[in-house]
């Protein structure tokens, strides 16, 4: 009896991916602190700022947000 109760659900698997970047030592000491005023962490605050970025293009990017090759013509030559 209450075997069906007792068993734990599965967990979904998430995977991640490691991003890492340099900050010069004042660059560091500011970010410190400001997370410290603030009362968040370095990554909470990352986060926080990119997160229309990381959240907006998961599946596809609209067409208009690429590049192209010569998108900005300077020389033309004219004949």
């Amino acid at each position: 009896m209450g075997t069906q109760q007792n068993k734990k659900r599965k967990r979904r698997s998430y995977k991640y991916h490691a991003i890492t970047f340099k900050l010069s030592a004042g660059q560091y000491r500011s970010l410190r602190r400001y997370c410290k005023a603030r009362k968040t962490t370095p990554i909470k605050l990352i986060k926080r700022n990119i997160e229309r970025f990381i959240t907006a293009y998961e599946y596809e990017v609209p067409q208009e947000m690429f590049l192209t090759e010569n998108q900005l013509t300077l020389f033309e030559e004219s004949m």
